[in-house]
């Protein structure tokens, strides 16, 4: 056994008796019976993940993994490969979107060096680097198997921290140019999505350069065949070492019961990763957003979740979770906060 899987521990099924106590208590608020639609629903939910009848959300963890890929040389990124180190600096100076909504929900942060292929030596980057970039996918793997075993348990270890830290939800993010590449290509070797389907623009690619991200997509498929049957495999050949981390960072926040708030494509083709590894971290999970990535909707119709916002957002590095978490948070202050009918004094229908 491996030491990923010795951390990673029993993923347990959703709680229904906790489940079932919190619904009985939400339709005992004072307010029409579901007029809280949704809200409602993710109330039952939180507290189904939690095993808490009476949820709480807040402070939630952002952890961001940076890393490169060497499939940027080919032309599929409309940044050069040096942005992920620079963004990673910027993201420990606090400078980076997800810092301002990060700030704004309270939440803790963790930036953490999986990959970046120039070494970044600033305070607050969390050294847990692998090797300095994936492969360039349209020539040779992206990494071996024990990479990328690896790369799923710095995710775990991450997790575990920002959890022992207090985060009661998490939320996984990314900086790596070249990423949604590698994230498309994963999503097409599982679930076998057509490339012309699920590629898209990324950092906004001119018609010539998303034609050629395609054409790159495809070229790797058929060059390694990876196992859709082996998550692993298909990390190791097509994917990236941030994707992996993200990946074993919603399992391991799966096995402790904190709920897992997803950003956008590449986050949840990481969590596909994780569901195909360990199937009950499905329940875990929590779509935060809708983001313009075309492969964000396939992905997303493949996991079953339906996201919490459309904002036309295409950022990554976790943004669009947190944008979203004040609706998970309003719904866990619901159960813990609103009267009910008996308490109030108010007649119920």
């Amino acid at each position: 056994m491996t030491d990923w899987i010795k951390q990673l521990g029993t993923i347990e099924p959703l709680h229904q008796e906790t489940a079932e106590q919190t619904k009985q208590h939400v339709d005992q608020l004072t307010k029409p019976l579901g007029s809280l639609g949704r809200l409602e629903t993710l109330a039952v939910e939180l507290a189904a993940m939690t095993k808490e009848a009476f949820p709480v959300t807040s402070p939630p963890g952002v952890i961001v993994f940076a890393a490169d890929h060497g499939v940027a040389r080919e032309g599929v990124s409309a940044y050069p490969q040096e942005v992920t180190a620079q963004m990673l600096l910027n993201l420990t100076q606090g400078g980076a979107g997800i810092n301002v909504f990060a700030r704004q929900i309270g939440a803790l942060q963790k930036f953490v060096d999986v990959g970046v292929a120039a070494e970044v030596d600033a305070p607050g980057v969390c050294k847990r680097r692998i090797r300095a970039g994936s492969g360039n996918i349209l020539r040779e793997a992206a990494m071996t198997r024990e990479e990328a075993e690896r790369s799923i348990q710095v995710g775990i270890e991450a997790a575990h921290e920002i959890v022992g830290e207090g985060a009661k939800v998490l939320i996984v993010g990314e900086v790596g140019i070249g990423n949604t590449t590698a994230s498309s290509a994963i999503l097409a070797a599982l679930t076998g999505a057509d490339p012309d389907e699920i590629v898209g623009r990324g950092t906004g690619l001119t018609d010539e350069g998303w034609q050629r991200k395609k054409a790159v997509v495809r070229e790797a498929l058929a060059l390694h065949r990876p196992d859709a049957a082996d998550p692993l495999d298909v990390l190791s050949k097509v994917g990236g070492l941030e994707i992996g981390a993200m990946a074993g960072a919603i399992l391991g926040a799966a096995s402790r019961r904190v709920p897992v708030l997803l950003d956008g494509f590449i986050a949840t083709v990481a969590a596909l990763l994780a569901v195909r590894i360990a199937p009950a971290a499905a329940d875990y999970l929590i779509a935060g957003h809708r983001s313009q990535e075309p492969g964000h909707a396939y992905v997303l119709k493949t996991l079953a979740k339906e996201p919490l916002l459309d904002l036309q957002l295409r950022l990554g590095e976790g943004s669009g979770a947190a944008l979203a978490f004040p609706l998970v948070e309003a719904a866990s202050r619901m159960v813990r906060e609103m009267a009910t009918f008996a308490s109030a004094g108010v007649s119920n229908r």
